[in-house]
C-alpha cells in the first residue's frame, strides 16, 4: 500500500485513542472486538467510539475481517502507519512527507522533513510483501508462529535495522546516520547520493571494487555479515577534493582527456560507497555465515564484471581469512553489541526464520517489483483471512474476557503511555516547495493542493 497522509490532520484526539485501542487489542487478537476497543479506548461515550471506528474504517486505517464470527476490527498497515507518523510527530522528529523515492521487496522510502527543514529518510518495513506470493508454500510456517504478525515482523525488522545501523555508524562505517525508529519505521540521515545499479561506467572500477572487498572485510572483522551486498544496497556518494595544480598531473593542454577524467585523475572527485539495509545482517556465529559471506563477495565479482568489464586477479576474499582477528579476540565484536541494546536472541530468531522460510534476502529492488501495487492491496485485504484462519477458534474462546490485564500489556510508547497526553490541534497546512531542496512553507493560502506531499 501507498502512504497517504491527506486524513490525518482530520483526525481528533478521540480518533487516536481508538486507533491506539486498536492496536494495543492486536497483541492478543486477530480480530478485535469492539466491546474491547470501547473498554482499552476509555471514552465515555460508546457513541463516540463507535463514531470515531466509522472515521478510521473510512480513511482505511482500520478494516473488518471476512466471515468473521463476530463484530470487531482489525489494524491495516495504514493504520500503522499513521500511529509510527503521529509519534515521530509529537516526537518533533518529522514534520511533513514528501514524495516517495524507493520502493523495495519490503518496504518503501519517502522524503521527510523537520520542523527546521532538514530532510530525512522515511523507511517503512512491510513485512509480508513477499511472502504473499508464496502463502500456500509458507502457510505451515504462518500456522506455527504464535508471536505476533506481519505488523510484528516489520516492528522487528525496523528495530534490527535500527540497531545495526546505529552501532555501524558509531565504529565510522559508511553508513546513515539513523535518526529515530517507532514501530516498523526508521528515519535515518539524508544521503545525496545514487545507487550503484544506475552506475554505468567509473572512473576506476578497480578502486572502487577494492574499497567494496575492504567493507566487506572490515565487517566481518567486527562480527558482521551484510547478506545481502549487492548493487541495490549500495549508494555512491561524489565528494570533490581541493583542486590540485593540473601540470602535476600532467592534463594541461590535454585535449583528448575528458573534463570528468581530468577532474578524477588530478583528485578533485572521490566516489564513496555507502551501504544500507541491514534486517538480514547476520553474526559471524551464525550457522551458514560463511555461504553468506561468499555470496556478497560472488555478488560483487559478478556485478563489476557484468556492468565494467573488470575481473580481479586476486581470488578471495575468504571467510576463513576475514575471521582470524575475530577468533583471536583482537577486534570488537559489534554483532553481540547490539544483541546488548535489546534486540535478543529471540527476536533475532524469529526474524531470521522468517527471512530463511519467504526467501527474502534483503530489500533490494527487482523488476518484478515495480507493478507490486495490486500485491499490497491485497495484503492488507485478504492476506489476514488466508493465513490466520485457523487462529480465529483459539482467539474466539479468550475475547470474551473483561480483565483487560488477561487480555494485553500496554505498549512501551509515547502514544500507548499517556492516552490523555493525545492531542492533535494541528492548524490548516500549507503546501511546501519541492522535496529536492529543503522544505520552505508558504503562507499563501490561495495555492492549490497539488502533489509534492502534505504536512502532517
Amino acid at each position: 500500500m501507498k502512504l497517504d497522509t491527506r486524513a490525518i490532520r482530520y483526525l481528533t484526539a478521540e480518533d487516536w485513542r481508538v486507533l491506539t485501542a486498536v492496536e494495543m487489542g492486536s497483541r492478543n487478537h486477530t480480530l478485535v472486538p469492539t466491546s474491547l476497543i470501547v473498554q482499552i479506548s476509555g471514552l465515555r461515550s460508546s457513541g463516540g467510539v463507535h463514531k470515531s471506528i466509522s472515521a478510521l474504517a473510512k480513511a482505511g486505517l482500520i478494516a473488518k475481517m471476512k466471515n468473521a464470527k463476530y463484530d470487531g476490527y482489525r489494524l491495516t498497515y495504514g493504520g500503522l502507519d499513521y500511529l509510527a507518523l503521529h509519534t515521530l510527530r509529537k516526537g518533533r522528529r518529522v514534520y511533513s512527507v514528501g514524495n516517495q523515492i524507493g520502493v523495495g521487496k519490503e518496504s518503501d522510502i519517502y522524503v521527510v522533513a523537520n520542523e527546521q527543514g532538514k530532510n530525512h529518510v522515511l523507511k517503512i518495513h512491510r513485512l509480508g510483501r513477499i511472502s504473499f506470493r508464496t502463502v500456500k508454500a509458507n502457510r505451515d510456517y504462518l500456522r506455527n508462529r504464535s508471536s505476533g504478525s506481519w505488523m510484528y515482523m516489520s516492528r522487528l525488522a525496523a528495530m534490527k535495522e535500527f540497531a545495526f545501523m546505529r552501532a555501524l555508524h558509531q565504529n565510522g562505517f559508511r553508513v546513515p546516520e539513523p535518526v529515530t525508529q517507532n514501530r516498523h519505521t526508521v528515519v535515518m540521515e539524508f544521503v545525496d547520493a545514487f545507487p550503484l545499479r544506475q552506475t554505468s561506467e567509473v572512473p576506476d572500477p578497480a578502486l572502487l571494487y577494492d574499497e567494496l572487498m575492504e567493507m566487506i572485510l572490515s565487517l566481518a572483522r567486527v562480527g558482521l555479515i551484510h547478506g545481502d551486498f549487492n548493487e541495490f544496497n549500495l549508494l555512491i556518494k561524489e565528494e570533490r577534493a581541493p583542486k590540485t595544480e593540473d601540470k602535476e598531473h600532467g592534463l594541461e593542454g590535454s585535449e583528448d582527456v575528458s573534463s570528468d577524467e581530468q577532474l578524477s585523475k588530478s583528485g578533485d572527485l572521490k566516489l564513496i560507497p555507502v551501504l544500507i539495509d541491514f534486517p538480514q545482517m547476520l553474526s559471524i556465529d551464525h550457522t551458514n555465515a560463511e555461504s553468506y559471506f561468499d555470496r556478497d563477495v560472488a555478488c560483487v565479482k559478478r556485478f563489476f564484471e557484468r556492468r565494467f568489464g573488470f575481473t580481479s586477479d586476486e581470488p578471495g576474499p575468504f571467510f576463513v581469512d576475514a575471521i582470524k582477528d575475530v577468533r583471536k579476540g583482537a577486534e570488537k565484536r559489534l554483532d553481540i553489541e547490539v544483541e546488548a541494546t535489546g534486540f535478543s536472541k529471540k527476536m533475532a530468531k524469529e526474524l531470521d526464520t522468517y527471512m530463511r522460510e519467504v526467501g527474502a534476502g534483503g530489500d533490494g529492488e527487482s523488476p518484478e517489483e515495480e507493478n507490486s501495487d495490486g500485491i499490497d492491496e491485497a495484503i492488507d485485504q485478504d492476506v489476514t483471512d488466508e493465513h490466520e484462519a485457523s487462529d480465529m477458534s483459539e482467539a474466539h474462546g479468550t475475547q470474551g474476557q473483561t480483565d483487560l490485564e488477561a487480555t494485553f500489556e500496554p505498549l512501551h510508547d509515547p502514544v500507548t503511555a499517556d492516552l490523555d497526553s493525545l492531542n492533535l490541534n494541528d492548524s490548516q497546512p500549507d503546501r511546501f516547495e519541492d522535496w529536492s531542496r529543503p522544505v520552505k512553507v508558504t503562507q499563501d493560502p490561495r495555492v492549490t493542493k497539488k502533489a509534492a506531499g502534505w504536512l502532517i
